[in-house]
This record gives structure tokens, C-alpha cells and sequence, in this order.
């Protein structure tokens, strides 16, 4: 199996199981080794009491791509810690982007960083920068054969 390979079955097994990505209309773009690219409209109802998105869900969003692409591996890993940084707001009706990167993976520990953007009036925007450390788990999504 080549890790590409492997990546898309992780992915596949995962988000059949991912009510919180399903309920928030989160897409899968790309997955690989390493790395993740997803997708969340903002709705209504995830706009605070400034008419903006609220933090939470952009945290939601990049917190989930981190979780595909530390998870890519086939390896079950989940977050020790997390922090954002809003740069800019997003609003209702924007499509955001989530690409996660993996920077360092060690033993049973990774580094990923995450960009959410937004396209506005034609031009990419970044609105935040996460940053995720992960810690493997016990267990694999499925058996690999030699």
C-alpha cells in the first residue's frame, strides 16, 4: 500500500464515523501523507453577535483538517494541544479553506500547521494560523497486510 493509498483509506474510515465534520458541512479536498485540505461554508448560524463567524467554528474547521492529516498515517492520534491566531474575520456565506501541514512527526508526537483562508472579492485572504500537536493512540483504522 503506498502511503497515498493509505491515506485515502484512513481518510475514508475516519469521516464515516466524523458526525461533527458531516454536521458542519465540512468537505474533504485532499488528503495525503502529512497533510489535509478542507472546506466549511460559514451558515447563519454560525455568526456571532458581530455578524462575523464565530471563532469557535474557525477553530472547529482547523482543528478537523489537523486531525485528517496527523491521523494519515493509519496510526489513531489525537490533539495535546492546540492554539490559534485570528488574523481576520470571516462572515456568513464565505467558503473557508483549511490546509494542514505536517512539520515534525517523532516517536508518538507531531507538529502540524494549519492556514484557513477565505476568498474575498478574488483574492485568497488568510484569517487564521493554528498550530497542532498530536499524540498517537493505540490502535490503526485497518489492518495492513506485508
Amino acid at each position: 500500500m503506498t502511503p497515498q493509498q493509505r491515506a485515502d483509506a484512513a481518510k475514508d474510515l475516519m469521516y464515516a464515523e466524523d458526525s461533527a465534520a458531516k454536521h458542519l458541512d465540512i468537505r474533504i479536498i485532499a488528503v495525503g501523507p502529512g497533510f489535509a485540505r478542507l472546506q466549511m461554508p460559514v451558515r447563519g448560524e454560525m455568526t456571532n453577535g458581530h455578524g462575523m463567524c464565530h471563532g469557535g467554528y474557525i477553530f472547529t474547521l482547523a482543528d478537523t483538517a489537523f486531525a485528517y492529516a496527523c491521523n494519515s498515517h493509519n496510526q489513531r492520534a489525537v490533539a495535546a494541544g492546540a492554539q490559534i491566531e485570528f488574523l481576520a474575520p470571516a462572515q456568513r456565506a464565505d467558503l473557508l479553506q483549511a490546509e494542514a501541514v505536517e512539520q515534525h512527526l517523532a516517536g508518538r508526537s507531531g507538529v502540524y500547521d494549519v492556514r484557513v483562508t477565505r476568498e474575498n472579492q478574488g483574492r485568497v485572504e488568510l484569517i487564521a494560523l493554528f498550530r497542532g500537536k498530536s499524540a498517537t493512540i493505540k490502535g490503526q483504522f485497518f489492518e495492513e497486510t506485508t
